[in-house]
């Protein structure tokens, strides 16, 4: 039986305000960062895919480049916790995300746990990262994938060190945020990062952290309340998380 300790992840607004235009910050980087040390999400007026790690925030730049986000930037959607790892297992070559998701998914089910939450760190080495990060708009109800189609910009990287930050929800929670692995990535040098695509990886160690509750800040702007939040089915959250626009 593992030891088991109560993490839990802290989350701000939800993918489904986020996919149908709701981008204007709930809190600030430094208030997020009271809250935990690993996470991932985005920035206010979707400027930039974010990456929590070792406690520091990272903002992944719409040409693959990387800079510390300030503590007065804007967060309109992320997911954080204090991570602690109760599990660690190594791994060798993996050609695509979906086989790394698959070897995720394994690992939690043997811990019974598809219907729990985790956070995932993969340190390791990458031949091929497939990523996207995005530029900012500040238009109200705009789509998240509408904005995309605009803002976004993809890029590979070959041949680098680094991590994964990981986010697993289970299905009955999507919506909320996106159901099974959502992944950014962080160079090992902490100057290229964004949304993952797709990986191919030489090798890796990943560290698991089961999360046993969750808190979701709700935005208290008068403008969430305009949103009509089941409106964004599941194929275009599905195709924000997935699709290069």
């Amino acid at each position: 039986m593992i030891e088991q300790n109560f993490v839990k992840y802290y989350q701000v607004s939800t993918l489904q305000a986020l996919a149908l235009g709701f981008s204007k910050s709930v809190i600030t980087v430094g208030e997020l960062l009271q809250h935990g040390n690993l996470g991932l999400g985005t920035f206010e007026d979707v400027d930039g895919e974010m990456i929590v790690l070792d406690g520091k925030c990272y903002r992944a730049q719409n040409n693959g480049e990387v800079v510390p986000a300030e503590n007065e930037r804007g967060v309109p959607f992320a997911s954080i916790c204090c991570f602690q790892s109760h599990r660690t297992e190594t791994f060798e070559k993996m050609d695509t995300i979906e086989q790394i998701k698959e070897w995720l998914t394994l690992r939690i089910e043997e811990e019974f746990g598809l219907n729990s939450m985790y956070a995932v760190r993969i340190n390791g080495e990458f031949s091929r990262v497939d990523a996207r990060s995005e530029s900012g708009t500040k238009a109200h109800h705009v789509t998240l994938k509408d904005a995309l189609s605009i803002t976004q910009e993809a890029f590979i990287f070959e041949n680098i060190k680094g991590s994964l930050v990981c986010v697993y929800y289970p299905d009955y929670m999507d919506g909320i945020n996106a159901a099974g692995w959502h992944m950014h990535f962080l160079s090992e040098d902490k100057r290229k990062g964004g949304h993952v695509f797709d990986i191919s990886m030489t090798r890796g160690n990943a560290s698991f952290c089961k999360i046993t509750s969750l808190e979701i800040r709700i935005p208290d702007s008068p403008a969430f309340d305009t949103y009509a939040l089941k409106c964004a089915s599941k194929e275009e959250i599905q195709s924000v998380e997935q699709g290069k626009s």
